[in-house]
């Protein structure tokens, strides 16, 4: 079981309405040497000025503008500098930061153990809306892989692979 963190970008009214981030790991396979990943998920809850939809492709629109693609390509950030997303991974918080919004969600030591271990994160952004995972309800595991095991879900997502950045001494 995972919960979400929401991120409101700017005013209350956006289009964009409240975007929202839940962590979780995949599952490590039974063989010894797959490693664990951690994933990140950006959704919007529906909840934005305009409805639904205008908030789907103002999301879109934001993605694509920072240069993410929808489909199933999975960018990978550590060869695509230029796309201006960051993510900050230290005493179970992650700190995703992207142009339209900043987020710190707290993460499991499982999820930071692994992202540490990997050195980077899989990052989907979802267009389609999930407007019942809220904020501090808890998101159980058979609801988070039926909404990630929709087809539209890939189709309407960006996939990325986020370098992970620790706080230096």
């Amino acid at each position: 079981m995972t919960s979400s963190t929401a991120a409101t970008p700017g005013q209350q009214e956006s289009l964009l309405g409240t975007l929202t981030v839940i962590p979780w790991v995949s599952e490590p396979e039974s063989d010894a040497g797959t490693p664990v990943t951690p994933f990140l998920m950006v959704y919007s809850l529906g909840d934005g000025r305009d409805g639904t939809e205008a908030g789907a492709e103002a999301l879109r629109a934001e993605l694509e503008k920072i240069g993410l693609s929808i489909g199933d390509k999975v960018t990978d950030l550590s060869r695509e500098t230029r796309i201006p997303v960051t993510l900050l991974v230290e005493a179970e918080q992650a700190v995703l930061n992207l142009p339209f919004m900043k987020v710190q969600c707290p993460v499991p030591p499982e999820w930071e153990k692994a992202a540490h271990e990997s050195g980077t994160a899989y990052l989907i952004c979802a267009l389609r809306p999930w407007p019942e995972a809220v904020q501090g309800k808890p998101v159980g595991e058979e609801q988070l892989r039926a909404f990630l095991g929709e087809e539209e879900m890939v189709a309407k997502s960006a996939h990325c692979l986020v370098p992970v950045r620790r706080v230096r001494t």
